[in-house]
């Protein structure tokens, strides 16, 4: 069994994406299958090396290790060998409408009511009006013929039984004037030599798959070549399709905000199913995947719910999971003070600043004379975890003050936030001095 990745070096990759790296090789994984990774770059204006350095740094971030990679720009000879055989069996013959011709046939098509299919003209060419056309100038480039009045059929891992109609669809250009191969017939001939076995990808790939089953059988495979299944594609929080160019869905950005890679594999792995995501290491994290679990229809990529993993996973870390990463100083106690209360590692930075350095408690009208009674009440280091306990009663019994009265405008006074991290644990990290600054700000 070997299953492949072939992501185009054009961008950085994205939750969607992650979600199609990680079926394949969590697949892979657990039934001791081969990992692939392809870099589809014969896109050549578009490709960057840059992009294709921060695509493997996000797969490997996430857990995915690969037994072979290669990019597809070191096989063009093998794509070059595939078109002559395809040219020779008369299965790839030259066109050489324009753009605006093709527009034009479309427009009459629909108006007529018509599929817009191509109608094959170009193979009605006689071999002198072909060697005319060449004589003028004119470069073709190669279309596909795919087979005739044919039914593609396979028994898809996910959706089940699915067919594509051939006759509905326009023959598919693999070769451009300028002699660059597509994505299209590239993919099929590295996945047959290579060795791939399963294909796992989205289900905008459904019509793909047919015509590439087609080509794969032009090339000499059989017609179960290969095991495909297809992913129902995500949307978005609101129901819409989760759009490639929302930067806040890149791996990338997911991981400057502190999402960890244990949350996200676990999120994506469970994506579109009926059972609830599992907090695990990749390896045990394969050995429970199962594509037969996921629902043939569209799922919702929610980020609440990816940061209430976040979160839950964030409160079991050890400081060593997290120091490096942590701001200069920050120590143990610090992190198991602050860590059940953030959903991203980047809010570190927001109690380090509340504990440790600077900050300008809110005006609280009517507080004064409290905050002063607290200050005059703050009792002398060294402070505990029972400091916060014993310090409150003091000032209860001196204010009669209780529940939410007593509490909210110490917490507002010390921290700034409406919310956060138990005070027991806070105070004697932020230090006497500090906290006596923040209840008495003018003084």
């Amino acid at each position: 069994m070997k299953l492949r990745f072939a992501p185009s070096p054009t961008g950085l990759l994205h939750v969607g994406n992650a979600r199609l790296a990680l079926a394949n090789a969590l697949y892979a994984r657990r039934h001791g299958g081969e990992f692939q990774l392809r870099i589809d770059d014969t896109d050549t204006a578009r490709s960057r090396e840059d992009l294709a350095d921060a695509l493997r740094q996000d797969l490997q971030w996430l857990g995915i290790s690969w037994t072979e990679t290669f990019r597809q720009t070191d096989r063009l000879d093998r794509y070059d060998r595939a078109i002559e055989a395809l040219k020779a069996s008369g299965r790839l013959y030259p066109c050489f409408e324009s753009e605006h011709e093709l527009a034009t046939k479309r427009e009459q098509q629909i108006r007529q009511r018509r599929a817009p299919v191509y109608d094959r003209a170009m193979l009605k060419m006689t071999p002198t009006q072909l060697a005319q056309a060449l004589a003028n100038g004119k470069t073709p480039y190669w279309r596909f013929k795919l087979s005739d009045n044919a039914i593609i059929r396979w028994r898809d891992m996910v959706m089940g039984d699915c067919q594509v109609k051939l006759p509905s669809i326009s023959d598919p250009v693999l070769v451009r004037a300028d002699g660059t191969v597509l994505y299209t017939l590239a993919s099929v001939v590295d996945d047959l030599e290579t060795g791939v076995t399963h294909i796992i990808r989205g289900e905008d790939h459904v019509t793909n798959t047919g015509v590439q089953i087609d080509i794969a059988q032009a090339l000499g495979a059989r017609a179960d070549h290969f095991r495909f299944a297809h992913l129902p594609l995500l949307l978005d929080e609101n129901g819409g399709k989760l759009s490639k160019r929302f930067d806040a869905c890149s791996l990338r950005t997911l991981r400057q905000d502190g999402v960890e890679a244990e949350a996200l594999v676990a999120y994506l792995a469970r994506l579109g199913s009926s059972e609830d995501p599992v907090l695990l290491p990749f390896d045990e994290q394969a050995a429970v995947y199962d594509l037969s679990r996921i629902s043939r229809s569209a799922a919702r990529f929610d980020t609440r719910q990816l940061l209430a993993l976040n979160h839950k996973l964030l409160a079991t870390l050890p400081f060593s999971a997290v120091a490096d990463r942590l701001p200069q100083g920050a120590t143990e106690a610090f992190w198991l003070a602050i860590r059940g209360n953030i959903e991203l590692l980047s809010e570190a930075r927001l109690w380090f600043q509340v504990v440790m350095e600077d900050i300008i408690p809110p005006v609280q009208d009517g507080e004064d004379a409290f905050l002063a009674e607290a200050a005059s009440l703050l009792p002398a280091e060294p402070w505990d975890e029972t400091t916060w306990k014993s310090w409150t009663a003091a000032l209860r019994e001196r204010t009669g003050r209780s529940g939410k009265t007593l509490f909210h405008p110490l917490r507002l006074a010390l921290t700034g936030e409406e919310q956060g991290p138990e005070l027991r644990d806070l105070l004697p990290l932020m230090g006497r001095a500090r906290v006596l600054a923040r209840l008495k700000p003018g003084a």
